[in-house]
């Protein structure tokens, strides 16, 4: 008996059915645009459906300051629960961002924060220094920095170290003296509010003249993270390991002429006051032929909705070849949009006021901090980040870069310089939305 045979028509037609009767029990809504998208733009295409899930409105404020009245707890909305053991209510007044978090906090990201009031501080007869380095702070590998104090007429002896030296004076004023390989010098008045730069290997000095009755305190930056202020070229400490007879050699003078020289470093010690007309000795190399000294007080600052910023950086401080730097004041409320340094470290330095910031690391991982006056806050290079004033005064600090020329990519800029349809296609924005990015960089935000 022969067998039965399947119809090639059959075969043909049978994927077309199947196909047909799953459609048509399928609800329309299922091909409907995602709810609370627009479904009309300039482009006639519509919205994608939605991969993953879209990003949570859940609020994400800060839920205390420094002066909160409270014991915080270690919740946010539903989740965490409050805390059961001790705690340091000071600190974790200064810290909500790490006690309760923000929800769009996620992974691993090194810790970003670290206040000079935890560094170890060095005492000296008239003066002191604390420092900041990778060893504090291991995120912070491009760039360290050290506070000094100096009573007047007190000397940071003379030195030199392989790293680039950058200051900001906070109070008071600085004398500071430096001589070039070409035998050139120059000495010069540092008031508050202005800079100095040393270029690697250049012998300098530094002392706190009358002009305030409590001395100077400056703000030192080096553009190395392992940087040690314990371990700079100091004048004492070499001739006290060099035998006299090779001193008196090299000068060519008799041995006895250096009978008094320290047997060990001085480091920071008395002095006398500077004179308010304290020249440097006449060089027959003549002076340097840039300053080693920028007058950052009286640069005019550009205005901004939110705050203003004024920059130093190789373009009109010559010589900082290594080191370039944004003061930035901004109101309650405003921000420091959010941007990133495509090749440079930022060593951030807070004046006054309160801050957070959030790092996003790439790969999901990202996370928020909160800083106060004398807090450094780091962001390696490529790290999205933003700067919010979240208290009730004006903000101040110093954004320094490790670069000749401050520069940064505005998020805001890169979305409105993109096209369009792309921007639409990652973000779902509606064409209102896009047309309100800014061409230019908006650099501080004012509040909302």
């Amino acid at each position: 008996m022969p067998r039965p045979t399947t119809s090639k028509l059959a075969r043909r037609l049978l994927p077309a059915l199947l196909l047909a009767t799953v459609l048509a029990n399928t609800p329309q809504a299922a091909f409907a645009a995602p709810t609370g998208t627009a479904t009309s733009s300039a482009s006639s295409a519509p919205y994608p459906s939605p991969t993953v899930p879209y990003a949570s409105d859940d609020p994400n404020e800060e839920l205390w300051n420094p002066k909160s009245n409270i014991v915080p707890g270690a919740q946010r909305g539903k989740f965490g629960a409050n805390v059961l053991g001790p705690q340091n209510v000071p600190l974790e007044l200064e810290n909500p961002s790490l006690l309760a978090p923000p929800t769009t906090d996620h992974g691993t990201v090194q810790n970003a924060k670290w206040p000079f009031d935890l560094s170890h501080n060095r005492l000296q007869t008239g003066g002191w220094a604390r420092q900041q380095n990778v060893n504090d702070m291991p995120i912070a590998k491009g760039l360290a920095g050290v506070d000094m104090r100096l009573e007047k007429g007190v000397i940071r002896e003379m030195h030199w170290h392989t790293t680039a030296e950058w200051a900001y004076v906070l109070k008071g004023t600085a004398q500071i003296s430096v001589v070039n390989t070409d035998g050139q010098n120059y000495l010069a008045n540092v008031p508050k509010g202005s800079l100095w730069y040393f270029p690697p290997g250049l012998p300098h000095s530094i002392q706190a003249t009358g002009d305030d009755d409590e001395g100077v305190e400056f703000l030192l930056v080096f553009d190395s993270g392992t940087f040690n202020e314990d371990s700079t070229f100091l004048l004492t400490d070499w001739l006290a390991h060099v035998p006299k007879e090779v001193i008196a050699k090299n000068f060519h003078m008799s041995q006895a002429a250096f009978n008094r020289i320290p047997s060990q470093e001085l480091y920071i010690f008395p002095g006398p006051v500077p004179s308010d007309n304290q020249q440097a000795p006449q060089s027959p190399y003549g002076t340097t032929p840039e300053p080693f000294t920028f007058d950052f007080t009286n640069v005019e600052p550009t205005q901004y909705a939110g705050g203003t910023v004024k920059i130093a950086d190789s373009r009109n401080f010559k010589v900082a070849q290594t080191i370039a730097a944004a003061e930035v004041t901004i109101e309650p409320g405003a921000m420091r949009e959010l941007h990133w340094h495509p090749s440079e470290d930022e060593w951030t330095y807070f004046i006054e006021g309160n801050a957070r910031i959030t790092l996003y690391a790439a790969s999901g991982n990202a996370r928020t901090f909160d800083y106060q006056g004398g807090d450094i806050a780091y962001v390696p290079s490529s790290y999205g980040h933003y700067i919010e004033n979240t208290g009730n005064t004006t903000l101040h600090f110093l954004e320094i870069l490790k670069t000749d020329v401050f520069n940064d990519i505005s998020l805001n800029q890169w979305l409105a310089l993109t096209p369009p349809e792309l921007v639409k296609a990652h973000l779902q924005l509606s064409d209102e939305t896009i047309s309100h990015l800014s061409k230019t960089k908006p650099v501080i935000v004012a509040p909302q």
